[in-house]
């Protein structure tokens, strides 16, 4: 097993701006080598990685054959883009940070839910473009005595709901396997639909909640309905989102994440004025695709790993064993 004090090199593969590498590379110890590259370039350095911290790139048996000496691959919250059995075959650790930036997740969508219902983005654009305000013409709402619904009472949801109940709003629950918490009811999806002003995706992607919202959850939503998504955009089947936002089926979304990432210049959501977007930074609000707290965890758990030590958030046990 590595020694403590011998040269680490980690990998991060992420598409991110020249800013935000600079910021990055200063989160690792000084004596570490760091290469951060886009999915096209990886290869180019996996060879030399005794970590990984992979995003928007698939780990699977073509990426780690080029990764020989490959001990722990580590993730953010989400970690469908790793294949943890062919890690697990390998010896390779695969850890998450669930629950490292739920706080920040959960702040990110309340701050889209209250800019949806206090017209923020409007009433900005109206201001900074001189607009008459005897002429300015919109409605919104409070919070107080709105019913929320949060699809997902992992950490982040749990946070969510604290947050809500702060604000005096009624918080319905759906969790894939039920627990009791104070504040929340909890509800079948079909009523959690129909009784909801709010629906917010708090849940991981895998084969149950790819596209869990489709045509017929829209169905079942009012026409009143806000939907906001922070989790992984695949969660949500868009081209039925979009049929039921042009339709009118819902009022408007606030999405984070969507089913390919970066957005597509030319997507439909980009034009939509019932939709407020942000890039996949709710869970970096520290910089331009930053998170302190986050890469604060990551040194420490590639660390344990590399000095024979367990980390945390291990999603292959088994490997122990391998």
């Amino acid at each position: 097993m590595m020694e403590v004090d011998k040269t680490i090199t980690v990998v991060v593969v992420s598409d991110i701006p020249e800013t935000a590498k600079c910021i990055i590379l200063r989160s690792f110890p000084s004596g570490w080598t760091v290469h951060i590259t886009d999915a096209a370039h990886a290869g180019d350095f996996l060879s030399e990685a005794d970590a990984v911290i992979p995003e928007h790139i698939p780990v699977d048996a073509a990426f780690l054959n080029k990764a020989g000496k490959l001990r722990i691959v580590q993730t953010g919250a989400g970690y469908d883009n790793v294949d943890i059995d062919e890690c697990t075959r390998r010896g390779v650790f695969v850890c998450n940070a669930a629950g490292i930036n739920a706080n920040a997740v959960a702040e990110h969508t309340m701050a889209m839910i209250l800019c949806w219902y206090k017209n923020i983005v409007k009433l900005d654009r109206y201001m900074k473009a001189h607009g008459n305000e005897k002429e300015l013409d919109y409605s919104g709402s409070e919070l107080a005595g709105k019913t929320i619904g949060i699809i997902g009472l992992g950490k982040v949801g749990k946070r969510v709901a604290a947050l809500c109940n702060a604000f005096g709003m009624t918080v319905l629950g759906y969790n894939h396997h039920p627990i009791t918490i104070g504040g929340i009811e909890n509800v079948e999806p079909d009523e959690l639909y129909r009784r909801s002003d709010i629906v917010s995706v708090h849940v991981p992607l895998n084969d149950g909640t790819r596209h869990m919202l489709d045509h017929s959850a829209f169905a079942k939503m009012h026409s009143d309905t806000l939907l906001v998504n922070t989790s992984r955009g695949a969660v949500i089947k868009e081209e039925d989102l979009l049929q039921a936002l042009n339709q009118h089926k819902i009022a408007g979304a606030c999405l984070d994440v969507f089913e390919e990432e970066p957005l597509a210049q030319n997507s439909p959501f980009r034009e939509m004025p019932n939709v407020i977007l942000t890039p996949h930074t709710a869970g970096l609000p520290d910089g331009v695709k930053y998170h302190r707290k986050r890469y604060d965890f990551f040194v420490e758990n590639i660390s344990k790993a590399l000095r024979g030590e367990l980390p945390e958030n291990l999603l292959n046990a088994d490997v122990l064993y391998s």
